[in-house]
């Protein structure tokens, strides 16, 4: 029988809430030296979940001035997937979540990548065989597929049914001297003792009733998860485990090898599954879960961490833009909660937003974004902007400046909307003439207008006055069809930015000439009709 339960007097009254944050603070108050890692195996790319699960690591970390250490779980050698570990780093510099001891970070408790490891676990394999807690197995892969599909025939959970415990050592060493092929078996204990996790709280999943001893060495020398991360976690001295969610049933048999080590085990603390907002799981399929999806899209860091933190609570108020040194400060474990976190895309284009217009407000953040959007600009259209003076830093301030708040990403003002930014939109004569009959003389009032304004008083507000005026003086025009027609000779578009913020942004010279360009459009289309009429 399963059992992954909290013992019922904790229950959704609240009680099992308060009863686990005075287990939460007690183990924090009783641990001097708070050293946490973030263990990831390079078999791809950083995914949400797992960016999630190194913020919570770093923020406990340097919540109570610990340690925050990386190491690479890469004992699965038929997975591996060349360039994932630098990958995995470069992602988390990107999230600056720098640690203080991994595979590039000098620390004394290295090396720290398991596949450099693997002497120490097989020490600790055959010490745990010598204390009669392990055993070697010599079941073949026939014999194994062979329990599976019985099991499958009765309808059963597949497992191992320990034939090779009963094996004397004269047997086992008999068949070792012959070289036959084995792994290493872990002995289950029956009746598993209930734990404390820091988030879920009282917990017992008697896993020996529903699987058979597991493998902690392979046949090719490599240890299992299960052997290598208790083995890591107890010699780097990690005070607390805050790891997902889908570990939480393993805990009780990583919690057997401890004892049988005679090794006091760490605190656990198991993060509740990110989901989609309707609580479907996320899918890799999805492809927008990784975390080099969005850095790639131009999102920044901080906007992400703050995405991917705000239905997992940990913080008093969710709704709370924060900064990463935010984080740190008002990070809790205890607030962690159980229930999935929900992820709001939504939410992630308000705290992009957000950041990008905090990152603006400072000169180094707004040196850095006219340079992306530059580079952004030269990729978008090629180099026939060369030298012009919309690559200049005062140009491209005042798009921005002009336009901080209303788009989410940098990529977006090189988007079609906002191609006019950019360069003089092609327009034909047919489409002026299909909003007016009254172009030609509307653009000539509105020339007049704009070029005997002073260059101080192009602005957004006396421009919007100028052509309210303009609007007065041509009674067969409407105020809308007016701005219409105006909109569509600056940007080529029909919706868009109000016409006096699109004059102010380009400036008055450019203005200017986008209205001299459609007027001669007119006259030359005028007097290609005066032409066919003789």
């Amino acid at each position: 029988m399963r059992l992954l339960l909290k013992i019922p007097q904790y229950s959704s009254l609240g009680l099992h809430h308060s009863v686990r944050g005075v287990c939460c603070s007690r183990a924090l108050l009783s641990c001097s030296d708070v050293r946490v890692r973030f263990a990831p195996s390079p078999t791809g790319m950083l995914h949400l979940g797992g960016l999630r699960t190194a913020l919570y690591n770093y923020l406990f970390a340097k919540a109570h001035n610990g340690s925050f250490i990386i190491r690479i779980e890469d004992t699965d050698r038929t997975r591996l997937v060349p360039g994932s570990e630098e990958s995995l780093e470069e992602m988390l510099r990107w999230a600056g979540l720098e640690p203080d001891e991994g595979p590039t970070k000098s620390g004394k408790f290295g090396p720290y990548r398991q596949s450099e490891r693997v002497h120490i676990y097989k020490e600790k394999t055959q010490e745990l065989i010598e204390r009669g807690s392990a055993y070697y197995c010599f079941c073949t892969p026939h014999r194994l597929e062979l329990l599976r599909k019985e099991a499958a025939r009765r309808k059963e959970v597949p497992r191992y049914d320990n034939r090779c415990r009963q094996l004397s050592q004269e047997e086992c060493r008999r068949r070792l001297e012959d070289g036959v092929p084995h792994v290493v078996r872990f002995k289950l204990e029956e009746n598993a003792q209930p734990f404390t996790d820091l988030v879920f709280g009282i917990t017992r999943h008697d896993v020996a009733s529903v699987e058979g001893d597991p493998v902690i060495m392979k046949g090719d020398g490599f240890p299992t998860y299960h052997l290598a991360n208790v083995v890591d976690d107890h010699l780097m001295q990690i005070s607390h485990v805050l790891r997902g969610q889908e570990w939480l049933i393993s805990t009780g048999k990583h919690l057997m090898l401890y004892r049988a080590f005679g090794w006091t085990p760490p605190q656990f603390a198991h993060l509740p599954l990110l989901v989609n907002k309707d609580g479907t799981k996320l899918s890799k399929r999805q492809g927008d879960i990784f975390a080099n999806h969005f850095r790639e899209k131009g999102y920044l860091p901080q906007a992400v961490l703050n995405f991917i933190t705000f239905c997992g609570a940990g913080f008093h108020d969710n709704r709370k833009v924060r900064t990463l040194e935010d984080m740190v400060a008002e990070f809790s474990l205890a607030r962690v909660v159980e229930h999935p976190a929900r992820l709001d895309w939504d939410r992630l284009q308000e705290f992009q937003r957000e950041h990008l217009a905090r990152l603006f407000g400072t000169h180094h953040g707004q040196t850095q974004i006219v340079q992306n959007l530059r580079e952004l600009i030269v990729q978008q259209y090629g180099e026939r902007f060369s030298g012009s003076s919309i690559l200049l830093d005062e140009y491209i301030l005042k798009v921005l400046e002009t336009r901080m708040g209303h788009f989410t990403l940098l990529s977006d003002l090189v988007s079609p909307d906002f191609q006019y930014l950019w360069g003089q939109p092609d327009i034909t004569v047919q489409e002026l003439s299909m909003i007016t009959c009254h172009a030609s003389s509307v653009l000539r009032t509105v020339h007049k207008a704009l070029q005997d304004m002073s260059t101080n008083q192009f602005t957004l507000e006396e421009v919007g006055i100028k052509l309210r005026d303009v609007s007065k003086t041509h009674k067969a025009v409407k105020y809308s069809t007016l701005m219409k027609m105006l909109r569509f000779v600056l940007s080529g578009r029909q919706v868009g930015p109000s016409v006096a913020e699109m004059m102010t942004t380009l400036g008055q010279t450019e203005t200017l000439k986008r209205l001299i360009n459609a007027l001669s459009l007119l006259d030359n289309g005028t007097k290609t009709k005066d032409t066919e009429r003789r």
